[in-house]
């Protein structure tokens, strides 16, 4: 059984990757927990949909987001289920959108308390 590693948030990475911005980086952080909720939600719904492009272009936006925080773990999961989507196959969508959005209510629980 794999355990999946806790986010821990790499500053200083995530500053290298906005060019050192400090305001950038505050922004980043509010809007991606402003859009926690919104982001789960839509990449739940498309998993339920039936539809693969749906559930290719939410997977596709949740990656980004994720990445942007660097956590790596978290885009992994989700270019996994966008890949998943890309070939059409749905089977076990839910469950793995459901991973998906704890990892990403994880990143949004520690980024609530760093300091900006």
């Amino acid at each position: 059984m794999t355990t999946t590693p806790p986010f821990a948030i790499d500053k200083p990475a995530i500053m290298e990757r906005l060019g050192g911005d400090r305001d950038i980086y505050a922004m980043m952080i509010d809007i991606f927990l402003q859009d926690v909720e919104h982001n789960c939600s839509n990449l739940l719904a498309a998993s339920l949909s039936g539809s693969a492009e749906l559930l290719v272009r939410e997977a596709h936006t949740v990656k980004g987001l994720l990445a942007t925080m660097s956590d790596d773990h978290g885009a992994e999961l989700a270019l996994a289920l966008e890949m998943q989507a890309r070939q059409g196959v749905m089977d076990g969508a839910e469950a793995k959108a459901q991973g998906i959005v704890a990892r990403i209510n994880e990143v949004a629980a520690v980024l609530r308390v760093s300091e900006r």
